[in-house]
């Protein structure tokens, strides 16, 4: 985004830009709010997600450093339909959404980096609805455990995920019930693709993962 602003857009950006830090488990904005900024994740993982039926919450989609976010329901004239919550401590670059929008209508380039970027989402989006209704659920926890893997990496033994994630929040990712989910993690243990402790998951076999992920 950066690299197609003319110098007098990028001073104005940085004569507004705010840099705000959040604890683990911090909300950064709530379902029903109204948008007022484009935010940036610097460090740190965040979470997008929804309350459904019986408090049951729906993991949309992880953020990842440098990843844009919080600006969609702005260009849809909607107060949020989600609500974003730190996974740990993260710092967070915010820039009045106001300006983006004038900045959108002077500059042709900067519109069609938001038009790709929400274009790349929404078909991010429609293909994570079909998995999440049609797999099976080990497909299911097969694909959200390599995109935990694609999203954040692997730590310095080049196996264990990036992200140590509750099993309530595996569970809320991969569209399943917790028990369900436990019960396929263990499924995965057993057949040596995944290594478990606590919350660290060390991946194994990621090929065979990939062939439960297709197929499930």
């Amino acid at each position: 985004m950066w690299e197609i602003l003319e110098r007098s857009e990028k001073d104005l950006l940085l004569e507004n830009f705010q840099v705000q830090t959040f604890k683990k488990n911090s909300l950064i904005y709530c379902e029903g709010d109204t948008p007022t900024h484009l935010m940036c994740l610097l460090k740190g993982k965040v979470k997008i997600y929804k309350d459904g039926i019986g408090g049951r919450t729906q993991i949309i989609r992880l953020i990842r450093p440098v990843q844009y976010f919080g600006y969609r329901a702005f260009f849809a004239g909607e107060n949020y339909g989600t609500s974003a919550c730190a996974f740990e401590a993260a710092t967070i670059g915010l820039v009045p959404i106001d300006l983006i929008d004038r900045l959108i209508k002077q500059n042709n380039q900067f519109a069609y980096f938001f038009i790709k970027e929400l274009s790349v989402g929404l078909g991010k989006s429609d293909t994570r609805t079909v998995n999440l209704t049609q797999k099976h659920i080990r497909g299911r926890l097969a694909e959200s455990l390599l995109h935990l893997k694609e999203s954040y990496g692997l730590e310095e033994d080049n196996a264990t995920i990036n992200i140590y994630m509750s099993r309530d929040d595996l569970a809320s990712l991969s569209n399943m019930t917790t028990s369900n989910a436990i019960r396929t993690l263990s499924s995965f243990y057993n057949e040596k693709l995944i290594i478990v402790d606590g919350r660290k998951i060390k991946i194994i076999n990621e090929e065979q993962l990939k062939k439960i992920s297709r197929f499930g």
